[in-house]
């Protein structure tokens, strides 16, 4: 019952832990949720580029609307001019490019979320991607609640090309 601690175990002797020690779960938690942002932007950005060929579909009916007008002509109607046609390849290419965009810069920011660089870059991305209900929102308002943690700033702060942003 009254066992005695050696003098090297006592409560006195004992030393406070590290601070280092004592924020590593945070550390480690936001490494974890920064890997899985980098996860969902690689993964919504290859979205972003399949939905970015659907205007195809556009480029070709604006082509066949130039090449065969009377294809979309009523019966007894004029054929629409060729200009409603460049129009509807202008607004496809427009909305493709649009996509191709949007998924590249998000592949990217993914990749530099993965190598803490260019944080601005992906806060940035993160509120245009906010306009692309409902899969760009929620990933662009996650983005925001995990780069904007005081504990995550030091992380882009100490990697290579951190003063690029």
């Amino acid at each position: 019952m009254g066992q005695r601690l050696p003098a090297s175990d006592t409560v006195e002797s004992l030393e406070p832990l590290p601070l280092a020690y004592l924020a590593a779960p945070t550390d480690q938690k936001d490494q974890d949720h920064l890997r899985l942002l980098s996860i969902f932007h690689y993964v919504y950005g290859g979205i972003a580029l399949l939905f970015g060929l659907f205007p195809v579909f556009h480029i070709v009916f604006g082509i066949m609307m130039i090449r065969s007008p009377q294809t979309f002509a009523q019966p007894g109607q004029p054929p629409a001019p060729k200009f409603m046609g460049y129009l509807v390849i202008a607004m496809g290419s427009c909305f493709m490019l649009l996509g191709f965009i949007t998924g590249g810069l998000t592949l990217y920011s993914a990749r530099c979320i993965r190598q803490r660089r260019r944080r601005l870059l992906s806060l940035i991305l993160a509120g245009v991607n906010c306009f692309f209900v409902p899969l760009g929102t929620a990933l662009g308002v996650f983005t925001f609640i995990v780069l904007l943690r005081d504990s995550v700033r030091p992380l882009y702060a100490n990697s290579p090309g951190a003063g690029a942003e």
